[in-house]
């Protein structure tokens, strides 16, 4: 038995490195093609609304993949996807300050979701845990923890100002100030959130998950972290309404169901996120920056680097 998890063994990793590369390859597919894009975030999940959805995320399904949640955040995923396309795509949207606002309103909203999520499971009042809607979860002030880091991760969001489209191929939606800060406090809130309230689910729909566009984030397209985690997002929501079973019964990585676990994990996440912004605000007295209408790190390394590479 692990601290988070129980004892993953050599197939459940194999399983788990599996997901992380197909996350990635198709990730790619849809990033360095439009007709990839449009078959994945468009084509798909048509037709798997229409002929597979009702079925396998029916409500009240034995695998909890048909509560509210699962359904809002599938869509607001792939309306994320589309609307990045849109942007890529459409030379004049781009150049419009107000459409500019798009992904982060999508982003704060999809954050939002997770918060309210949070706060509902502490309202359960289940502190020693209980199976809720198909799924194990168990209330307590790491509900709370994680539903502030997720509000101060919303109020950190900057620089959507400066969002351009890369002068490649590929055509990415580029977000400069979008620096390793804010995402690495971005992953340690999520996987809280993950680990709250999807708990046994949380290692491929966290871990795994954010590995998948973290990495590209870093090692393949910088400056396109958002982009990269719509497209996952998407991708791995769209799967697991298709094959519920996947996390229950086919692959299943359980949780310790360890209150310090719970604890620690929220703690960690608030501690960054507070960490974040104060070093935010800092940065905005210090050189006197209106948040809303500036970039805030054009004076970093990581901000210079992602503009070096794709103006």
């Amino acid at each position: 038995m692990g601290i988070l998890y129980e004892e993953i063994g050599f197939i459940g990793w194999g399983i788990a490195l599996f997901i992380l590369l197909a996350l990635m390859a198709f990730n790619e597919l849809g990033r360095t093609t439009k007709w990839g894009g449009l078959v994945l975030f468009l084509i798909i999940p048509t037709v798997l609304t229409i002929f597979v959805w009702p079925t396998t995320a029916a409500p009240g399904n034995e695998y909890g993949t048909g509560n509210w949640f699962n359904w809002v955040k599938t869509y607001s995923a792939l309306a994320g996807c589309l609307g990045f396309m849109a942007l890529r795509y459409i030379p004049s949207l781009a150049k419009k300050k107000w459409v500019l606002l798009f992904p982060p309103l999508i982003l704060a909203i999809n954050i939002l979701e997770a918060v309210i999520r949070d706060f509902q499971v502490y309202t359960y009042g289940e502190w020693n845990g209980a199976f809720i809607d198909n799924l194990w979860l168990m209330s307590g002030p790491w509900n709370i923890m994680n539903g502030i880091a997720g509000l101060l991760n919303i109020i950190a969001i900057c620089g959507w100002v400066g969002i351009y489209i890369s002068k490649d191929k590929s055509k990415d939606m580029i977000w400069p100030d979008m620096i390793w800060p804010w995402i690495i406090a971005y992953d340690l809130w999520n996987f809280a959130y993950t680990y709250n309230c999807i708990s046994d689910h949380s290692f491929y729909c966290g871990v795994i998950l954010l590995f998948s566009c973290t990495i590209p984030a870093f090692f393949i397209k910088k400056g396109a972290w958002l982009q990269h985690r719509a497209h996952t997002l998407g991708l791995w929501t769209m799967f697991i309404m298709t094959v519920p079973q996947f996390a229950d019964v086919t692959a299943p990585v359980p949780t310790t169901h360890n209150p310090t676990a719970f604890f620690i994990v929220s703690f960690i996440a608030l501690v960054a996120n507070i960490a974040l912004v104060v070093y935010q605000f800092n940065k905005i007295r210090k050189n006197k920056l209106n948040p809303l209408t500036a970039e805030i790190y054009t004076d970093t390394p990581a901000y210079k680097r992602v503009n070096a590479e794709n103006m």
